[in-house]
């Protein structure tokens, strides 16, 4: 059975990151996004096909998640060096580039553990996205399978839908009447 996440504190987390510009190394805890809401998506691993997709996905809509108050963190069991070198390579060569946010190692694996999105016997996370409101309560949940990558439109419209405190029907816009 799989114990419910949505609606309760979420899952605490400490973890080694790299800067999106690919040079500075720190430490990231749920504590530094107190006061902000955080889109914080996992992916299985460093230098694949999908996942640059999605990360640079998300980087290229950076300006609307900090108009809504939101940071984003990306994270997968690779170690925050890989994530470095990942950054530093070229495109031509699978490398992603500079990023606008940083990229966590979730290498003890305990981080997607607890979100309940480890594939225990690979070392690695599903696709899981969380979004975790400013006090710290874990409001929305995806999980995708390895081989299909996120909405980031879909990811904007939740948070804002969230944001508007009201109830939003299907396919609901800012700007379009809540229930």
């Amino acid at each position: 059975m799989v114990e419910r996440l949505v609606g309760k504190k979420a899952p605490y987390f400490e973890m080694n990151t790299v800067d999106g510009e690919g040079k500075e190394f720190s430490r990231v805890s749920l504590e530094d996004y107190k006061g902000k809401w955080l889109v914080m998506f996992f992916y299985p691993l460093d230098f694949t096909f999908v996942c640059p997709t999605e990360i640079k996905g998300y980087n290229s809509r950076i300006e609307d998640f900090k108009s809504m108050n939101a940071e984003i963190l990306g994270v997968s069991t690779d170690s925050e060096h890989s994530h470095k070198a990942w950054i530093n390579t070229a495109h031509d060569k699978g490398g992603l580039g500079k990023l606008h946010f940083p990229l966590a190692s979730d290498m003890t694996q305990r981080v997607a553990r607890d979100y309940g999105i480890l594939i225990e016997e690979e070392g690695i996370a599903l696709r899981g996205l969380f979004i975790i409101d400013p006090e710290g309560v874990l409001r929305y949940s995806v999980v995708h399978d390895l081989n299909v990558g996120r909405s980031v439109d879909e990811t904007i419209r939740v948070l804002q839908g969230l944001k508007s405190g009201g109830l939003c029907p299907i396919d609901w816009k800012p700007g379009e009447d809540l229930l």
